[in-house]
């Protein structure tokens, strides 16, 4: 790092409070009410008075900026948790019998109150709209806020998310894919039961979901381009009741990622072509509903550089490092860059000697630092791409 975060003592205090507050009182996809309302005092208690509720449980606060006529700016902190019993030990552990927050949303919203902390005090040259998610989790968050007009006119956004793959004080800030889509798929086979003992008579759904299950690898070994990731799993199989039965359906559910539009359309496509293939080779049926979840998180260029250089700037020019590994989880942040220029970053959140813990563990556990580094970055990223967007 550079130097010290631009945070009084009293303000790191009153984050970390509330930090604190909101791991205690997690709140699924859109029950978070408790949470929209001790946001909302907090933001109030520290001067930030335009703040007002979007999204039926999440809030925007609106920071003036130095330059009324300048387009404004958006910041973006997701708040839900998840259906987990917390196994953290921590003494601010979560009060609410199988809810957690075991994804970071708890440091998210804190740094996303820090972020409107600081560009209060040092404002960016356009309006920044703070924003506070609910329901990310589900994917159906960020459809909510843009169809609540927060962001109308707003022409870049920024966000992040904290990651235990990397110490404290790391940051990435990239072009490009950083996370995939997450389509799910139900494929019912329809075929003709009969005895177990005399399979001849039947249309075996059973065979078929066998066979089907092996194509449908073959689209990501043998029709997608190997420079490109992608994910066909079958997470469940559902036929029959009895060993000596051969049932009239079999059912296959699962996921498919992609980490462009292009590579996503393509699985899909094959997905549904092999469904049908296969299942009329074994004089089957087949029924495919295909589900679509959130679209890959594409970062564009000019806003990702803008980030890399805010981080660079609070953090120093080595805390800036590439993601390394593709990320094939998903993020409803995607929807928000469909519809304007924006980067999502990976803020790192593991202490010094501490063990990688994957988010959605019961264990899940950031580094409070990555709160107060959150907050800043998000903060300077705001200002300079209002200074960008300005010149």
């Amino acid at each position: 790092m550079t130097g010290p975060l631009p945070f009084t003592d009293a303000e790191r205090d009153a984050l970390r409070a509330l930090r604190r507050d909101l791991h205690a009182h997690p709140e699924l996809s859109w029950q978070e009410t408790r949470t929209q309302q001790t946001l909302e005092r907090f933001l109030r208690r520290h001067g930030i008075t335009d703040v007002e509720p979007i999204a039926r449980t999440g809030l925007v606060a609106r920071i003036p900026g130095r330059d009324a006529t300048a387009p404004p700016v958006a910041l973006r902190g997701d708040i839900d948790a998840l259906p987990i019993d917390e196994a953290t030990g921590l003494p601010f552990a979560s009060e609410t019998p199988g809810v957690m927050h075991a994804c970071g949303h708890d440091v998210h919203a804190s740094w996303a109150a820090g972020a409107a902390l600081l560009l209060a005090r040092d404002p960016a040259p356009s309006e920044v709209r703070v924003i506070f998610q609910p329901a990310e989790e589900v994917g159906e968050g960020a459809l909510a806020v843009l169809e609540s007009k927060a962001l109308e006119g707003v022409r870049a956004i920024f966000g992040a998310h904290v990651d235990r793959r990397f110490p404290v004080g790391e940051v990435v800030a990239q072009a490009g894919p950083l996370a995939a889509s997450t389509d799910t798929f139900t494929i019912t086979l329809h075929g003709a039961g009969a005895h177990g003992a005399r399979p001849q008579e039947s249309a075996d759904p059973v065979v078929g979901a066998a066979s089907l299950i092996l194509a449908l690898q073959t689209i990501v070994s043998r029709r997608l381009d190997p420079a490109q990731p992608g994910v066909v799993t079958v997470g469940a199989v559902h036929a029959g009741r009895a060993s000596n039965v051969i049932p009239e359906s079999a059912e296959l559910t699962g996921t498919i990622r992609a980490t462009t539009p292009g590579s996503r359309a393509l699985l899909n496509g094959e997905m549904e072509r092999i469904a049908h293939a296969v299942a009329a080779t074994h004089r089957l049926r087949a029924t495919v509903t295909l589900s679509e979840g959130t679209p890959p998180v594409v970062n564009e260029a000019r806003a990702a550089a803008i980030a890399a250089a805010a981080a660079k700037r609070v953090l120093g020019d080595d805390a800036v490092v590439p993601l390394g590994t593709t990320n094939m989880g998903g993020e409803d942040f995607a929807f928000y860059l469909e519809r304007m220029p924006g980067c999502f970053l990976r803020v790192g959140a593991r202490e010094p000697g501490g063990d990688v813990i994957a988010a959605h563990s019961p264990r899940f556990q950031p580094d409070e630092e990555a709160l107060f580094i959150g907050a800043a970055v998000l903060a300077q990223c705001a200002r300079m791409a209002g200074e960008t967007l300005a010149s």
